[in-house]
């Protein structure tokens, strides 16, 4: 059965040795830790067999998330190599990832993420003053320096490297100046996450930190009018890859722009399974890969419901609109404005994304009528 998913896993949960202002995850660690500090090995080498197992793709990804998982240790990361290798499948090629905040990486990290050929996400959201705005030490003092010095690090050892952006209110007024200060940085990889954080109780307020639609739309508009004309071949740049897999009809590979979702579960440290990293609730923990097999999870009924109701719950206004390939109604996490008709279930960022994929359109079908 061929079966794609990615899962993200959380070896310390939630903690982080940083306190970003739009952190959703610090609120979660006591759910997520289960009482543990960091994973048994015991949770560990069930999770790695289990992922294994459920595995139909030649190439096995191997995700680790947090909060922080560097503060995990590196002891930690080569037993779960050793784990890897030993029930590695022949002709079966396993990638490791690891998302972190860039500030605890020193020569003996970057050793060891070079020799074991791990990808890296860093998270950093451009030039200090623009970066220190939320991303902030437990002091609330700035984390840029540390995060650069990582950064640096990773270069200086060859690691392949991934830049990830949050899109706030405050950097989506600066997008030439973020986009220059990574391509002086040598970036060749990035991404772009729009933040969306709603009021405590509200259904449709969001708070002062959000992205506005428009202005992320914009943001966009204007990085790629950059790129196109500058640095198409040197720089990937996640959502202008995925529009532009339309021109050769291809399936998005982000699960925020599939049809369908739930293929981007979460499990942490103490080995709970959750449907979505957006949705780390006791109402989305579907059970425990210590007492049932991975494979039995991300087939749970109740999975495969939460996947589906993503293109089944998406409105009218949605299903009509010119964008619709590229889009499929994004994150439900933001479907909770009303369309121009009224109905419930609109993403927070369509206008956004709208004008951003209808700007972007133009090149998408010079591309498909060349490679046609």
């Amino acid at each position: 059965m061929r079966r794609e998913f990615q899962v993200f896993v959380k070896p310390v949960g939630a903690r982080c040795n940083l306190d970003c202002h739009y952190c959703y995850y610090l609120e979660r660690e006591p759910q997520l830790t289960g009482g543990l500090q960091v994973m048994s090995g015991e949770v560990l080498e069930k999770y790695i067999t289990g992922h294994l197992e459920a595995s139909s793709e030649q190439v096995v990804m191997f995700s680790w998330h947090g909060g922080e998982p560097t503060l995990a240790g590196i002891d930690f990361y080569k037993r779960a190599v050793e784990i890897q290798k030993k029930h590695q499948i022949p002709g079966i090629k396993i990638i490791n990832g690891i998302q972190t905040n860039g500030t605890l990486l020193n020569k003996d990290w970057c050793a060891f993420l070079k020799e074991e050929g791990f990808v890296v996400g860093i998270s950093m959201d451009g030039p200090p003053a623009l970066h220190d705005r939320f991303r902030v030490a437990k002091n609330l003092g700035s984390s840029f320096t540390r995060v650069l010095q990582g950064y640096n690090l990773l270069m200086k050892y060859g690691i392949q490297t991934e830049v990830l952006c949050v899109v706030n209110a405050v950097n989506v007024l600066e997008p030439l100046e973020i986009y220059r200060f990574y391509k002086e940085l040598g970036v060749r990889y990035l991404t772009f996450l729009p933040l969306v954080e709603r009021e405590p109780g509200s259904i449709s307020a969001v708070n002062e930190r959000t992205v506005p639609p428009r202005a992320f739309g914009e943001f966009l508009c204007t990085i790629f009018d950059e790129w196109v004309d500058k640095d198409i071949g040197s720089i990937k740049i996640q959502i202008f890859e995925e529009a532009a897999r339309s021109a050769f009809k291809q399936d998005h590979t982000l699960c925020i722009f599939k049809k369908r979702c739930g293929g981007v579960p979460v499990i942490g440290q103490n080995g709970d399974f959750y449907s979505c990293d957006h949705y780390v609730d006791p109402q989305n923990r579907l059970g425990n890969i210590t007492r049932q097999s991975l494979v039995e999870l991300l087939d749970h009924p109740e999975q495969v419901v939460f996947g589906e109701s993503k293109e089944l719950t998406l409105p009218q206004y949605c299903r009509e609109s010119e964008v619709l390939d590229m889009c499929n109604g994004e994150c439900p996490k933001n479907r909770f404005i009303t369309t121009p008709s009224g109905d419930i279930g609109l993403n927070y960022l369509c206008e956004g994304y709208k004008l951003f994929f209808n700007h972007c359109g133009p090149f998408v079908d010079a591309v498909a009528a060349q490679w046609g």
